[in-house]
Formats: structure tokens, sequence, C-alpha cells
């Protein structure tokens, strides 16, 4: 199985036959790429990717980000399994996440910047 990674779907039907190939389709965040990782987890089952390709790009994108913010590998990997999980569940952003902060209109700004 190969897995295709685009931009944005407009469809809702995410995988389609090539010379007896599936191929998925997995879309992108705004400012994010999904990560190898990221693409394994959601391909993982055509529950996940449905619910993965139906998301907004911002909400792609939260989700994303929150998954490569981490520090450690471990956490990293919890917060895959975890967003499986919760995509699953229907849920369509991170819970208790503040926000994708690469995005220009998210971007917080630091208290140094306040004073100036």
């Amino acid at each position: 199985m190969s897995i295709i990674v685009v931009q944005e779907v407009r469809a809702k039907k995410n995988s389609f036959m090539t010379e007896n190939t599936v191929e998925n389709v997995i879309a992108t965040g705004v400012v994010h790429e999904v990560p190898e990782d990221l693409q394994e987890a959601l391909s993982s089952t055509p529950t996940v990717l449905d619910a993965w390709n139906d998301l907004t790009p911002l909400a792609r994108n939260e989700w994303i980000c929150w998954v490569i913010s981490v520090k450690k590998p471990t956490t990293r990997q919890n917060h895959i399994k975890r967003a499986r999980a919760e995509l699953i569940e229907g849920k369509r952003r991170p819970c208790c996440w503040p926000g994708c902060s690469h995005r220009q209109k998210n971007r917080r700004s630091s208290p140094v910047n306040k004073l100036k």
C-alpha cells in the first residue's frame, strides 16, 4: 500500500483503486506537513483516515503541531496514539492545546515584547 500526502482533499472518499493498488490520501495542515510516524498511524485504519481527511486544514495543522512540538520521543508516540484514539472518538482538535504557535495569528508575544 502506498501513501499519498496532499495539501487538501476536497472529496470525502480517501482511497481509490489504480491498477490493483490502494493508495491512501492523507491531507496536510496549513503550515505543517504530516510527519511519517503520524502518516503511519493515520493510515492504519480507514476510520482514522476518514476522520483525518474530514477535518479542516486548520484542525489538521493543530493535530500535527501538537504531535511535533514535544521534546521526548516517548511523549510524541503518546501524542500520536492519543490523536488516533481521539480522531476515532470524533474529536476535531487536541484538547487543552493553546494552538499552533507557527501560524502567524496564534503567535504568542513574549513578555519582553510586551514591555517595549
